[in-house]
């Protein structure tokens, strides 16, 4: 497979994936060889970071003690449902929830002993009683503070590496302030020696910000576990051809590579709780290319055992037999690795129309695997606000009537539009590295062509992430004051438009046969040179094959302008309940809420040393941005202010339905163009020009972006309820205080047994071999 080059002006980013996400004293380390002790006791040469003085800046790495916390409110939906739904929503949490400690293992290497060295600390005795311990041992007020925010990043996140911008989350205070609270805990008095041993494998990693520990890459860009460290791009284009050649997909695998002599042997591992050799699902060695394959499974296999026992457990109370047979196809998915399983399990959750909870589990989003095939465990499991599902449902039924308004001719659109399943769910339960405010599923190609897909908007997390909104820095008193009145229904529009009619739309150009094609060849004309179609998908090809690392942030950027396009079609507003000056002012929030976006929340997502970009969306929204700036005729503008200590940015709303529209209207077109030929080089070389950070000009952004991170606000952390069941069978829901201890007990509560903690060490020790060289 043809692999296009990477403009190095930007990052072609980690992985396609369809959720749609919100926006959100220096020090030096120097670095010296030495030997640390495993945890089996065996000694290994490893390269350690030093904490030492003052050279970089810290304060994209940290999180603030004035952290935002906020509750997940999700009582009324709940308590909304039967005790059988109960049940039913219980479990699939329950799988959910350990299902997620894998991603642990999917984000750092250090990350699930981190998980493990907290857990510990935690469950052995009250925050409180750690915390006297502390503040006897001499640590500050501050210091401790800043010991729970950390923990409450790194649970939040799965790990040690942000879910929004791939950034390392380090301490915000000293190592040795970090030791004296280790050492004055309950579980280090009760175990010194486990305790001291986590301590000295992940101590000098966590606090290191050297070279490309900052972020997840893959060779001199960052670090991975999706690969072992010895792997570098080249490597991984290796394996995607090889998996290509046997028509097989990477959603829930990892690769490892040895060497022997000269040869390389990659191992791709799947997930599942079986680990024996099984001819269905996994390969023998084969040599492809000069280089030798094999495929086993079992990768996190002592995880998967609470899943699949949960999912057996839920499948009792499941409402009807489509649901039954779906849990039935993703326990065989976990159990034996299978993925044709999830992809049938898939096939019937798309059938499920209408669930009072609904809820989709496995490998999903491939944001961040750097060669954007591998899939991030992710479940969920939410009830349906029936009120908001209305109106969903009335654009779905619409969508028809507004297809045709987009700037493509219907050759490149799917031949016949699959009418999905689209409701406003409120989140019980959300595990992963993150929650989406959005999300289009399944990502299968093949199913979301010609089967279908679903959509989901989630309503309780769009609400808690926008309320108590305070100063919105770079706009006018005016526009703040529109913003805070209508930022989250006109967002809500945006979700709708971006999911439903963005991912949901648009065809791909696939050769099925020798000298067969879903398209006519001979009469269809691509509409930016009226030539005759020349590129399209191979058979076997996908769009993640394809497209790769730039797919993620390139169909962001291709749904967000079909929800800024079609948000000004005065029937969308009226299916939402708007008309007149409040219509208008919806659709004006909406534009000025994604280009304000675009910078003020997405460049601690900028990388300037290697000028990339770490998120999808957030280089999705900047390019839109700067195709509005290039439009000219001051419909969109940023200059400097108050001497250039500040920046403000104005949008002529009189200029959205022309400049704006034909400026989106017409770079949409390229972006559907591209992708329906499957053109990755013009794809590239155009997304590759706007995705650029000038440093002059009339926008300098690489200039601008110290003063932007400077009024930056940390994005919020969400708190989850959990369920339990009693002695007589109720389903018991706890909520928590939206504080940090509120948030750790959480997390206690879920997870109140130290064989979790065992489980996760025990797959470090597997693993750690192949990510030494970190």
């Amino acid at each position: 497979m043809s692999r296009s080059r990477v403009s190095n002006a930007f990052r072609l980013i980690v992985n396609r994936g369809r959720s749609y996400l919100t926006l959100p004293c220096a020090t030096r380390f120097t670095r010296r060889t030495e030997a640390v002790r495993d945890l089996t006791g065996k000694l290994y040469p490893c390269v350690q970071q030093r904490y030492s003085t003052m050279s970089v800046d810290t304060t994209l790495y940290t999180l603030p003690n004035s952290q935002p916390v906020v509750a997940l409110e999700c009582d009324t939906a709940f308590k909304s449902l039967t005790q059988k739904e109960k049940l039913y929503a219980h479990y699939l949490s329950q799988a959910a929830w350990n299902g997620g400690l894998i991603v642990l293992i999917q984000t750092s290497p250090e990350s699930p002993l981190i998980f493990v060295l907290l857990h510990k600390i935690y469950l052995a005795e009250s925050i409180d009683e750690l915390k006297n311990a502390a503040l006897s041992a001499s640590v500050t007020e501050d210091e401790f503070t800043a010991f729970l925010v950390y923990t409450c990043g790194v649970l939040s996140n799965a790990g040690n590496y942000k879910s929004m911008g791939d950034t390392k989350i380090i301490p915000n205070f000293s190592k040795k302030s970090f030791e004296t609270i280790i050492k004055a805990s309950k579980a280090y008095k009760t175990n010194p020696k486990e305790i001291q041993d986590i301590w000295d494998n992940i101590s000098n990693a966590m606090y290191s910000l050297d070279g490309k520990l900052k972020v997840l890459g893959m060779g001199d860009k960052g670090i991975t576990t999706y690969f072992s460290a010895n792997c570098t791009k080249e490597d991984a284009d290796k394996v995607n051809a090889f998996m290509q050649h046997k028509g097989l997909e990477s959603y829930n695998a990892r690769c490892f590579k040895t060497t022997n002599g000269n040869v390389d042997m990659y191992e791709i591992k799947l997930a599942s709780m079986e680990t024996s050799e099984d001819s269905a699902v996994t390969l023998s060695e084969e040599t492809y290319e000069n280089a030798n394959f094999k495929i086993t499974r079992g990768d996190y296999s002592k995880l998967m055992v609470p899943v699949v026992e949960n999912l057996k457990k839920a499948r009792e109370y499941a409402s009807n037999q489509i649901e039954k047979d779906m849990l039935d196809k993703y326990i065989d998915h976990f159990r034996t690795g299978s993925l044709d399983d999830h992809k049938n399990g898939s096939r019937l959750w798309i059938r499920d129309k209408g669930p009072t909870i609904e809820t989709y589990i496995g490998f999903i989003e491939t944001y961040r695997d750097p060669a954007g095939q591998r899939g991030e465990f992710e479940g969920f499991v939410a009830m349906v606000n029936k009120q908001m599902s209305e109106k969903f449902a009335t654009l779905v039924t619409r969508a028809e009537e507004f297809i045709p308004k987009l700037p493509w001719n219907k050759d490149f659109e799917k031949d016949t539009f699959l009418r999905p399943d689209f409701t406003s769910l409120d989140v019980l339960t959300f595990a992963g590295s993150g929650i989406p405010s959005g999300i289009n599923i399944p990502n299968y190609d093949e199913i979301r062509q010609s089967e279908g897909f679903k959509n989901v908007s989630l309503g309780n997390v769009i609400f808690a992430h926008m309320k108590d909104t305070q100063a919105i820095p770079f706009l006018s008193e005016a526009d703040q004051e529109l913003m805070r009145k209508y930022r989250i229904i006109s967002f809500e529009v945006q979700v709708g438009l971006h999911e439903l009619l963005g991912h949901g739309t648009g065809k791909l150009f696939k050769q099925t046969g020798p000298d067969t094609y879903n398209f006519d060849r001979d009469n269809v004309k691509n509409p930016l040179t009226n030539g005759k179609i020349d590129k399209f998908f191979l058979k076997g090809e996908t769009y993640d094959s394809k497209f790769g690392p730039l797919g993620s942030s390139y169909e962001e950027c291709r749904a967000e302008a079909v929800g800024l396009y079609l948000s000004l079609d005065k029937e969308v507003l009226k299916i939402f309940g708007y008309e007149g000056q409040e219509a208008e002012n919806i659709i004006y929030v909406n534009w000025l809420s994604l280009l304000w976006g675009a910078f003020a929340k997405t460049f601690e997502m900028y990388q300037p040393a290697t000028q990339t970009w770490s998120q999808a969306h957030s280089q999705a929204r900047y390019v839109l941005l700067r195709v509005c700036l290039v439009a000219g005729q001051d419909f969109v503008n940023v200059v400097e202010t108050e001497g250039g200590k500040n920046l403000l940015m104005t949008v002529d709303r009189s200029k959205i339905y022309t400049v704006g529209k034909k400026a989106i209207g017409d770079f949409l077109l390229k972006l559907q163009v591209y992708k329906s030929m499957g053109d990755v080089e013009s794809a590239t070389e155009m997304y590759g020009r706007y995705s650029e950070v000038p440093e002059s000009g009339p926008h300098p952004w690489g200039r601008w972006r110290d003063l932007i991170l400077s009024r930056k606000e940390p994005r919020k952390i969400f708190v989850q309820s959990n369920t339990f069941v009693d002695g007589s069978n109720n389903v018991i829901l706890k909520n928590y205080e939206s504080t940090f201890t509120g948030l750790i007990q959480s997390w206690i509560d879920r997870f109140p047994s130290s064989d979790v903690s065992q489980t996760l060490i025990e797959l470090w020790n597997k693993d750690k071999h192949y990510f030494k060289h970190y």
